[in-house]
């Protein structure tokens, strides 16, 4: 009775552990569709979920950025210009310390995309970086075409970004930062402009190294 007991035991807390591992995943988000293949000679139904594809940018330093440069690295985007006279400083000011809190992680990164490219050189990114403290390359301002920037954030990162010339600075975009996990997935959106936002989001990041880890154990 008492070994059936321990074993009870040893199952539920396994059990448990496993349950509590599944519950602290963050979700999948954006579109997904419901995909027929073929696994050991039987038809099945699998998740395919949208993902962030491929791009070309310039950073501030004058190198060239692609998805294979975030190859192996859970990043966090959002969209900005450097001459934005509302949300971003407070946006950037936030980012700051996610940025703080994980230059020295090997599998983290930052990308902020000008939506300002003409204004936005990349001598003017280099400036902006340099005010604000951020060096080396955790923290990528990427620079690119308009029209690859505008698409990549409102077709698949989902972000509202556009010219508007009634609109401050002559540009409208959305404060949202998108955490994208190793395969390109997106796995939460947070207000750039607050903090408890942005606290949680710190949160989410470890939770999601925590996930990757444990599935790259298993």
């Amino acid at each position: 009775m008492k070994k059936l007991a321990g074993a009870l035991f040893l199952l539920l807390g396994f059990a448990a552990c496993k349950f509590k591992a599944e519950e602290s995943k963050l979700p999948i988000l954006g579109q997904r569709e419901a995909v027929t293949k073929t696994v050991n000679g039987k038809q099945v139904v699998d998740t395919v979920y949208q993902t962030i594809p491929d791009f070309k940018f310039v950073n501030q330093y004058g190198d060239t950025i692609t998805q294979n440069s975030l190859k192996g690295n859970i990043y966090v985007a959002d969209f900005f210009f450097t001459t934005c006279p509302s949300i971003c400083p407070i946006m950037h000011r936030n980012m700051l310390k996610v940025y703080n809190d994980f230059k020295n992680v090997p599998d983290f990164k930052i990308i902020s995309h000008t939506i300002d490219p003409k204004h936005d050189s990349v001598a003017v990114l280099k400036k902006y970086a340099d005010k604000l403290g951020i060096s080396g390359n955790s923290w990528w301002l990427l620079q690119g075409k308009k029209e690859d920037t505008y698409t990549l954030g409102q077709k698949h990162y989902l972000v509202a970004v556009m010219q508007d010339n009634g609109a401050p600075g002559g540009y409208v975009h959305q404060g949202w930062f998108v955490l994208v996990d190793k395969q390109r997935r997106i796995r939460g959106y947070y207000d750039g402009t607050k903090e408890d936002q942005v606290a949680k989001m710190i949160d989410d990041i470890k939770t999601l190294r925590a996930e990757v880890n444990t599935e790259i154990a298993q």
